[in-house]
């Protein structure tokens, strides 16, 4: 018989699937990294997966503990899933930008939800850093997961994802390209495939209102790059620790309009019903054109699933109101 000892045991693998209608204006093959085959639904189910079990391991996290985190939504579900399988309480910290499914399914899965005002500087005690920062300091046994410079964020994806991108092309991969928030998927798939060929070049999609294409090509933190926008899970208003710039080839920068545009054009035109960074990064690499050759093989990850958007980017009255489609 052939089974999993629990739902953990089926995060990864998942499959590299080609688009087709939406890439025909390029010379080379596209292929899909799609993680909403893990069983939350993201490709944060690894990341989350490798931080419980390292702070296990040195004893951040005790029996019976509560983990404590600031989430877009999709690290929170890979937490909670672990933390039902392994015994343990959980807090998301969430700003009120994101969608209310993303809420209401960490609150499905037992988790207690906390909002915070989005339209706060970083340090500000309100927002979403400093309040999941100082449930961890005030509750009992409680461990602050801190995904952004946590660097098991990072070693999953160099241990899971980078060996399976490259096994699954045969080692022809030429570019990779994905949306960079966390930095723990760019930085660790790209050190991987850099180490295995160091020609693969590796784009982030960066959202306007961030600041990491301005950082990266300058090395200026400039502040005035900052402001609120609607792309979920992509672009940060501070630095990563887990954001590696040396293994960043360049950025490329999607508006709110386009990422919310395509992501209705995956689920239209290629079947495939995916979240909202996914709509950036596609249209990231169509931004990208002149970078590529006929012999090319670029992958490009998609993060989440189209279930947490139904609200937002796939639903017409809510584009209508931002202005998105006439």
């Amino acid at each position: 018989m052939e089974y999993a000892e629990n739902i953990l045991e089926t995060i990864g693998n998942t499959p590299l699937v080609k688009l087709n209608k939406l890439t025909e204006s390029l010379p080379c093959l596209v292929l899909a990294k799609y993680e909403t085959f893990n069983p939350g639904n993201s490709v944060k189910d690894r990341m989350a997966l490798q931080m419980i079990e390292d702070a296990e391991a040195d004893g951040r996290l005790k029996p019976g503990g509560t983990i404590i985190e600031g989430t877009s939504g999709n690290t929170g579900m890979g937490l909670a899933l672990a933390a039902i399988v392994k015994g343990y309480k959980c807090i998301f910290v969430m700003s009120d930008k994101q969608s209310k499914e993303k809420m209401d399914i960490l609150k499905a899965v037992g988790a207690e939800v906390v909002v915070c005002p989005t339209d706060v500087q970083p340090d500000d005690p309100r927002s979403y850093y400093s309040v999941s920062k100082r449930l961890g300091e005030e509750t009992p046994n409680s461990w602050y997961v801190n995904q952004y410079d946590n660097p098991s964020n990072c070693k999953a994806h160099f241990r899971t994802t980078g060996p399976e991108i490259w096994e699954q092309t045969g080692g022809k991969v030429t570019h990779f390209v994905v949306g960079v928030g966390t930095g723990g998927t760019i930085s660790g798939v790209g050190s991987y495939l850099k180490m295995k060929n160091p020609n693969v070049k590796v784009w982030g999609v960066d959202t306007y209102g961030s600041v990491f294409k301005k950082y990266h090509e300058t090395g200026v933190f400039d502040e005035k790059e900052i402001y609120p926008y609607i792309t979920e899970g992509i672009g940060e208003d501070i630095l990563p620790s887990n954001v590696n710039f040396n293994i960043i080839d360049g950025f490329t920068k999607v508006t709110d309009k386009d990422a919310a545009i395509y992501t209705q054009k995956l689920a239209k035109e290629e079947g495939m019903f995916l979240g909202n960074s996914a709509g950036a990064a596609i249209k990231g690499v169509l931004q990208l054109k002149e970078h590529f050759r006929p012999d090319d093989v670029v992958v490009v990850l998609f993060h989440d699933h189209g279930s947490r958007y139904v609200g937002k980017m796939f639903n017409d009255d809510w584009m209508r109101a931002q202005g998105f489609i006439e």
